[in-house]
């Protein structure tokens, strides 16, 4: 468990607290949606995050494992964020398109 708490942290201020990549703003939540997700084999994200380590990819999915309540947790809150914006935050593209075509 050591080895994990070397290579994971959760720092407030940093990616909202969420477990992360020691040293990097890459979250635990990336990692697994990279693999879990989208089928990327741990050698093929660590080649998507310059500067993170096999072990780190590791670590994280490992860390995922042992946390699975938390995780879930963070991916529904993250989901219900990204809903309040679309709801809430209009969306500069759509606007510069219906501008752009007279919409």
């Amino acid at each position: 468990m050591e080895s994990i708490v070397s290579h994971i942290e959760k720092t407030p201020g940093i990616c909202g607290g969420r477990a992360c990549i020691a040293g990097h703003r890459v979250r635990v939540s990336d990692i697994v949606a990279w693999h879990e997700k989208r089928g990327y084999c741990p050698d093929e994200i660590v080649e998507m995050f310059p500067g993170i380590t096999l072990a780190d990819v590791y670590a994280a999915l490992a860390y995922y494992f042992d946390h699975r309540e938390e995780m879930a947790e963070e991916l529904r809150k993250s989901g219900e964020w990204e809903d309040w914006l679309k709801t809430h935050v209009p969306s500069k593209v759509t606007a510069k398109l219906k501008d752009r075509n007279g919409g």
